[in-house]
């Protein structure tokens, strides 16, 4: 197996709460009348960065991962250990999107609404995908602290997803 990078599930997720990031800085800049509309925004395309640049290391740290157990390496447990970091990452990431688009949603202008509810959805959905990369990844307890902290992260993402659904109920 080649050690190129991999773009699996956490290169995927990755991106998909980038593109998430990217639309709440959208819907930020587009909303008339709210004074930190600009300020939102530069935080969302700051996540939206983070993420692109974390679904990379993700895609390496993938390929690093499987080539150590495919060659039986001694490194194994370190790669696997970096292949769950780099998920956990992208879990919290993805949260405070959500959390970024639960703001938007429920200042911005009605029409986009909508918008800044399904990026909410979007990365919170990346948040779960990445969270169960964190579990499949360990090779230790399941009490792991990055495990836990990736289910908070997971919770988190959730709770910020509902309100930006139920914003403008």
């Amino acid at each position: 197996m080649s050690s190129s990078p991999i773009q699996g599930a956490g290169f995927a997720a990755a991106q998909a709460a980038a593109d998430a990031a990217r639309l709440v800085a959208t819907v930020a800049r587009e909303t008339d009348g709210w004074p930190r509309a600009a300020g939102v925004a530069a935080q969302a395309t700051a996540l939206a960065d983070r993420l692109d640049e974390l679904a990379r290391e993700d895609a390496e740290a993938f390929a690093a991962a499987l080539a150590a157990l495919e060659a039986s390496s001694g490194d194994l447990t370190i790669r696997m250990d970096r292949a769950a970091e780099v998920p956990l990452e992208i879990t919290r990431t993805a949260a405070d999107v959500c959390e970024t688009a639960a703001l938007v949603a429920e200042r911005c202008d009605g029409v986009l609404r909508a918008d800044a509810a399904g990026a909410a959805a979007l990365a919170s959905g990346a948040a779960v995908a990445t969270a169960h990369l964190v579990r499949a990844n360990l090779v230790v307890s399941p009490d792991d602290p990055r495990l836990v902290q990736a289910l908070r992260a997971v919770d988190d993402a959730r709770f910020w997803t509902k309100r930006a659904l139920d914003a403008g109920a």
